[in-house]
């Protein structure tokens, strides 16, 4: 599975791809360039830095929500993340922002050529929303923001490094955090003892939602969270997309009371269907999501998302 649809909502706004008339009331506005004529030169796309500049010049001042697709072919076209810094007085609204809404067709999310996205925070003092996806070259540094509420990293491979920086920067506002793990193919060495600074709960004070997805390291997630501090602060849980088996599920219910969860989301799993019965059986309060049984007895397991 890979991605097939763009967003059709973000940061609770519908999304309207660029350009548009007769629009009226607050829209998360989508801009994208998509080049015919695709290249390995590894230069920023011409054509999306020209529609990109006509946007900030129609909408910039009163823009709150921005989604970037498509930036040229993604696979050598560099994100533009000097253009987005470099724009940030002109958009001095912008709350939420998502970078790479690209769909397979577009380029595969392990192709996209991305870079440094920790700089978009500091540079946009506001954002409260951030959600980024990429693959090659996907990097973080630890930054330190007071208005950042959610964090969104969507990869099928998520590097120990990206992982470590987001656990090392500084959000004391931060209530939704949201990380695809992927798998090893595809640059996802995150393994468990990157993760032990949110699990053990001295990190992020105002965390309710967790999303430790796309994991290939599922079951051991899930022997963790089953123990895990944090989550007695948790109002949602979110393992879906990876790999979780019996054996995962089983750790998890044997751990600490999760009756306190609004939402528990095991969508995308290798859960016999006793075992997935049993979890939504013992938390009859909790919306429990055990969509998408991937089959039990498969040998071969895979994420949701990897290229």
């Amino acid at each position: 599975m890979t991605f097939h649809h763009n967003d059709e909502t973000f940061a609770g706004l519908p999304v309207t791809q660029f350009p548009a008339e007769g629009v009226t009331g607050p829209v998360a506005w989508r801009v994208d360039f998509q080049d015919e004529d695709v290249n390995d030169q590894e230069v920023l796309s011409e054509g999306f830095r020209a529609v990109f500049e006509t946007f900030v010049a129609e909408h910039g001042a009163t823009a709150e929500a921005l989604v970037i697709g498509s930036w040229g072919y993604a696979a050598f076209a560099p994100a533009p993340l000097q253009q987005l810094q470099e724009s940030a007085a002109r958009l001095p609204r912008l709350r939420a922002l998502f970078l790479g809404d690209i769909t397979f067709d577009e380029c595969e999310v392990s192709w996209m050529k991305v870079g440094d996205v920790s700089p978009l925070i500091t540079a946009f003092p506001r954002l409260e929303t951030l959600q980024v996806r990429g693959g090659e070259d996907f990097r973080f540094s630890p930054v330190a923001s007071g208005s950042l509420r959610r964090l969104v990293v969507q990869s099928g491979g998520l590097p120990a490094a990206f992982s470590t920086a987001v656990l090392a920067s500084k959000f004391p506002n931060l209530t939704d955090l949201e990380l695809w793990l992927g798998t090893p193919d595809y640059n996802g060495d995150t393994r468990l003892a990157d993760l032990r600074g949110v699990l053990d709960g001295t990190l992020f004070p105002q965390l309710r939602r967790l999303g430790l997805r796309n994991a290939e390291i599922a079951d051991e997630l899930a022997a963790a969270v089953a123990q895990a501090p944090v989550v007695a602060r948790l109002e949602s849980l979110d393992l879906s997309m990876g790999v979780l088996s019996d054996r995962g599920a089983t750790a998890l219910l044997a751990g600490q009371p999760l009756t306190h969860l609004r939402e528990l989301n095991l969508k995308h799993h290798y859960m016999s269907e006793e075992t997935a019965a049993a979890v939504v059986a013992a938390l009859p309060e909790t919306a429990v999501d055990v969509s998408e049984p991937q089959g039990a007895d498969d040998d071969d397991r895979y994420v949701a998302v990897s290229e």
